[in-house]
């Protein structure tokens, strides 16, 4: 680690095993809308299962941003903030797999069983769902608090 910033190698074992991303994309008037979103980092790459707007906001403008980010306390805050650009995509087999595996590895435990929500919900959640792949361009911010503090990462 270089100062308070995370190495590459850092700033991808950190996102890979962040419970919650947070996705930025543009309205028409430019207007960014951040959501929260389960993920899965592959190849440095980030993959998450979504619906809605955001599709339409990402097949009219593919710029985005990516952040993960941990802590309460000052001395616990850390970081990695992404820009880029995303895409509706259809995993290969493999790939697609890999997804699978990584998004199975971070929140089997925490998903609701679609049976024990009620009917609308349920379909609602399951309908038009697709895979965006968010790209970073190369431009990341990170910081680790704790690294200032003397502390470990």
């Amino acid at each position: 680690m270089t100062g308070f910033r995370l190495s590459h190698d850092e700033t991808w074992a950190y996102v890979a095993d962040a419970h919650t991303g947070i996705m930025t994309t543009l309205r028409r008037d430019g207007m960014p809308i951040a959501m929260p979103l389960w993920f899965a980092a592959v190849d440095q790459a980030i993959y998450v299962n979504t619906r809605g707007k955001k599709l339409k906001r990402i097949a009219r403008d593919s710029r985005a941003s990516f952040l993960v980010e941990s802590g309460n306390a000052w001395r616990d805050l850390k970081a990695v903030h992404f820009t880029g650009t995303a895409e509706v995509v259809e995993p290969n087999g493999g790939l697609q797999d890999r997804i699978d595996g990584e998004m199975s590895r971070k929140y089997d435990a925490f998903r609701t069983d679609p049976g024990d929500m009620p009917a609308h919900i349920a379909a609602a959640y399951g309908a038009g769902m697709q895979w965006v792949c968010f790209t970073p361009d190369g431009r990341v911010l990170s910081w680790n608090n704790r690294a200032l503090l003397g502390g470990d990462t």
